[in-house]
């Protein structure tokens, strides 16, 4: 394993749990270091926490904190984190994402996971598990995500404002959009505010390093052919076809996924539902009802 790297007082204080960086050794990506938050007993059972766009393992601290009882590992995507950077936004795929996590699991051994996934973290575990991870999973939560598309996929305002030539590269990368407006997305703005907004801020601080962003904005399908389309709707099969517990967590408030909740729950109407009145980041807000379903599904998983 690679030497984890050091953390800025003011986040290493709001993240005290082991870390780890682990070298990729296969596909395109072989080479480069996922980092990783693997906290909690090695025999226990284990629970993936995925993160979206434009966050890192830091959101789930507070869902870690509450699980004291279970490993809980959450790795950073590439290219955001402290994950190494991939160097064009061409490079970010659904697939080339889920294969990174997929050998992440497959080099922990992880096994009778717990899936939890919110924002992009939905799409890439469910399209990992597809690819290569189905038979380790015994349980899904998914929070504000997007799992099963919608029958003639636009992506949000957001998501188009970030096709437009030369602008969205200007407002992405030089002036570090969204990462400087999460609070914008919250039911409770005052949940990403001070320290913990610099947290967000402080992986994409240069202008070299947000790439990431812009490229997982563009990786929402826009229309029936674009090349995100096949891996989300393997993963969309997936989940469809899945037997194990599946919880559903959302934040109602959420001016991005907040009505995404019924396409989901009519797709899904094996799974058990949990509303809140949180906004995007969920986590941020209603840690211990995400933690109550991990908790949960992770008993009722065997």
């Amino acid at each position: 394993m690679a030497e984890v790297p050091q953390l800025p007082p003011f986040i290493a204080r709001q993240l005290p749990f082991e870390r780890r960086l682990l070298t990729l050794d296969s596909g395109p990506d072989a080479g480069r270091t996922v980092h990783l938050i693997d906290h909690g007993p090695r025999d226990a059972r284990a629970v993936l926490l995925l993160h979206g766009n434009p966050t890192w393992s830091f959101l789930w601290r507070k869902v870690i904190a509450e699980l004291g009882e279970l490993r809980c590992v959450a790795p950073d995507l590439l290219g955001l984190g402290l994950s190494s950077r991939l160097p064009a936004v061409a490079d970010h795929t659904v697939e080339r994402h889920a294969d990174a996590v997929a050998e992440v699991v497959e080099r922990l051994d992880l096994r009778r996971l717990v899936l939890v996934g919110q924002d992009w973290g939905g799409p890439i575990a469910t399209a990992a598990a597809a690819r290569r991870l189905g038979r380790r999973v015994a349980a899904v939560v998914l929070g504000n995500t997007a799992v099963v598309l919608p029958d003639r996929p636009r992506g949000t305002a957001f998501h188009r404002f970030a096709r437009l030539p030369l602008i969205s590269d200007v407002v992405f990368r030089l002036l570090g959009f969204p990462q400087i407006l999460l609070h914008r997305t919250q039911g409770d703005p005052s949940s990403i505010r001070g320290d913990v907004a610099r947290a967000y801020r402080w992986p994409l601080r240069r202008l070299r390093d947000r790439i990431a962003p812009l490229a997982l904005a563009r990786m929402v399908p826009d229309g029936p052919d674009h090349p995100s389309i096949p891996a989300l709707r393997a993963g969309a099969a997936w989940i469809r076809a899945f037997r194990g517990p599946l919880h559903l967590v959302w934040g109602e408030r959420d001016p991005i996924l907040g009505r995404a909740l019924r396409r989901h729950q009519r797709a899904l109407p094996q799974a058990r539902i949990e509303r809140t009145q949180a906004g995007h980041f969920l986590q941020e807000e209603v840690p211990e009802v995400l933690a109550r379903a991990i908790r949960e599904a992770a008993g009722a998983g065997g």
